[in-house]
């Protein structure tokens, strides 16, 4: 896929810059996670998941209604980060997840989790700006992990008047959910009306169920 990079920048990445960088249509990434280096990604095309587009198959509307586990927000922000990070290959280094955290912190990165008997089953963490939701990255631990924290987390945006799903790129797994590319100048538009409006990510309380 064709994309803009920019070398890494100094001095050293803070909040306020990824802050800065989300707002226009960039996002940070390293090699690896032992590389200390950034560089900042503009795709030519934007992947991006339509709020009103996003797919549940049958066997994961089967898997919703079974009710063997539980969808919580920030319960545990860290361990969803640092699973993300812990696997090959991963662009998560440590500046970029110190960075994650302190945006948590200020209630700007936020986790979905799937809990299930056996405990954290899988996940998925972004960044909100506005009315934007920057999907960041997901995992899982046992099957329909991250399909699941997907399906909670676009029932939550929907919930809280969010406009835009930023997913950055598009991988198979996620065109089967619904997602698409879009160029440039129309990710940005679209990020341009969605920073100019109010979103609320708590705004669906978390014990609220989704049916399929």
């Amino acid at each position: 896929m064709a994309h803009d990079m920019f070398p890494d920048t100094r001095p050293v990445l803070t909040p306020d810059l990824m802050v800065r960088a989300y707002a226009a249509g960039i996002f940070p990434m390293s090699e690896s996670a032992d590389d200390p280096h950034v560089f900042w990604v503009d795709p030519q095309r934007r992947g991006v998941i339509p709020l009103d587009g996003f797919h549940i198959s049958r066997s994961l509307r089967k898997r919703i209604r079974r009710s063997d586990y539980r969808a919580r927000v920030n319960t545990d922000f860290a361990a969803v980060l640092a699973h993300c990070a812990d696997r090959e290959p991963t662009w998560i280094n440590g500046e970029l997840s110190a960075c994650y955290m302190a945006l948590h912190a200020r209630g700007l990165a936020h986790s979905v989790e799937i809990w299930d008997a056996q405990g954290l089953a899988g996940g998925v963490f972004g960044v909100t700006l506005g009315a934007a939701f920057f999907g960041e990255s997901m995992f899982s631990i046992r099957k329909d992990g991250s399909k699941l924290a997907l399906a909670h987390l676009v029932h939550r945006l929907r919930a809280g008047r969010f406009t835009l799903f930023d997913t950055q790129f598009v991988t198979d797994h996620l065109t089967t959910l619904g997602a698409i590319e879009i160029p440039r100048s129309a990710y940005r538009a679209a990020l341009g009306d969605a920073l100019a409006r109010s979103a609320d990510f708590l705004a669906l309380p978390e014990s609220a169920s989704l049916t399929a």
